[in-house]
């Protein structure tokens, strides 16, 4: 049976999370908010698994237009709940509601889940819900008046690898890090270097694509305690992908920061990633940075230099890092900043752009090959 997913991303990946999905051989389209996609219930458990630059799966129960309550009611009393939630689910609903006549998210939330309790309790006949098992969040989007239905297959956001348990400064979310690694010119079997790691995403999310671990395969998902999913088939699968990839394949991934305090972090995120002296760091200043040997690509993200007194030296910065890549002939260069005057304090236009947010900042990614 086919169902209908839909894998939510950051503004500007929905087309890398498509194309992810394509690599899958899971047919996909970019829509506004991720990549929506047709398959079985373990395709959704393969992308949960391996979605690099996904926030969520989502499976879509239900999408219609609404315009008042009655309307929002009886779409949601026609899904069959009582094929997807145990008998003692913990019904979780929440809501947004986005330029529409139905626009109280409590409201909404508080009639979707009347619906799906009154729709429980008459199917399996019971006059209430303990409400005391597994947790199924539910959401209800109301949007331009159109309301989707939508479980959440994943649980903890996809980017929670498991690997990064301490934030420093001005973190880049690893599902944006692994887009940034897919949309730069460094491919496997070539150099990467990033002389600002801080707490070492973006390397690690280099090797990890070096190596080909599916991003998900060390973390459990919610729907792996779901009574519909196919458990086994699932468990068949995640050993499959446990031995589709090789742990110590070797590869040239490496970073630098003037930082000691975030250098430390990025020690210990790499050594709770299983990339323990493979990924080499060290204390340098970009500015004296000098590396030998084969050329590569530089990718980074340097400080942006949002507040009006961090400005000036932040673009001090970027004059280096154009200095950077005129002492290494040969290199490419990638950086995303949400500065818009990078260029001009580079010195030099970038190759190639691209319109990218971190968290809530509009930035661009500046390519230079």
């Amino acid at each position: 049976m086919e169902y209908t997913f839909l894998a939510t991303a950051a503004f500007g990946l929905e087309g890398v999370a498509a194309n992810e999905l394509k690599r899958m051989n899971i047919p996909a389209r970019a829509e506004n908010g991720g990549a929506r996609f047709e398959g079985s219930l373990l395709d959704a458990f393969r992308a949960n698994l391996c979605l690099r630059t996904a926030d969520r799966v989502l499976l879509v129960l239900a999408e219609q237009h609404v315009q008042t309550f009655e309307d929002l009611f009886q779409l949601v009393s026609r899904i069959p709940w009582e094929k997807y939630l145990n008998r003692d689910a913990r019904i979780n609903v929440s809501g947004k509601c986005v330029r529409s006549r139905l626009m109280s998210v409590r409201d909404c939330q508080s009639i979707s889940k009347k619906a799906i309790v009154q729709r429980l309790m008459q199917k399996l006949r019971v006059d209430r819900l303990p409400e005391t098992g597994v947790a199924f969040p539910i959401d209800v989007a109301v949007v331009n008046d159109q309301a989707r239905i939508t479980l959440d297959l994943s649980g903890d956001a996809l980017n929670r690898r498991g690997y990064r348990t301490w934030n420093g400064e001005a973190p880049v979310r690893e599902t944006l890090a692994a887009a940034l690694v897919d949309l730069c010119p460094w491919r496997r079997g070539m150099r990467l270097y990033d002389p600002c790691c801080g707490t070492g995403t973006l390397l690690i999310e280099a090797a990890i694509k070096a190596i080909g671990r599916p991003a998900g395969i060390r973390r459990k998902f919610a729907c792996e305690q779901y009574p519909f999913m196919p458990r086994a088939e699932m468990k068949a699968l995640r050993e499959e992908l446990e031995a589709s990839y090789d742990e110590s394949a070797s590869f040239s991934i490496a970073g630098s920061d003037i930082n000691p305090e975030a250098l430390e972090l990025c020690r210990r995120h790499i050594r709770q990633a299983g990339f323990e002296g493979r990924i080499h760091t060290k204390a340098q200043d970009l500015r004296t940075l000098q590396l030998e040997g084969q050329p590569g690509v530089f990718l980074l993200n340097p400080p942006y230099g949002e507040r009006l007194s961090d400005q000036k030296s932040a673009r001090e910065l970027y004059r280096e890092i154009g200095l950077l890549l005129k002492r290494h002939p040969g290199w490419k260069l990638a950086v995303i900043t949400a500065d818009p005057a990078f260029e001009r304090s580079f010195g030099r236009r970038a190759d190639k752009k691209r319109r990218l947010y971190n968290g809530r900042l509009e930035c661009e990614f500046y390519i230079y090959n």
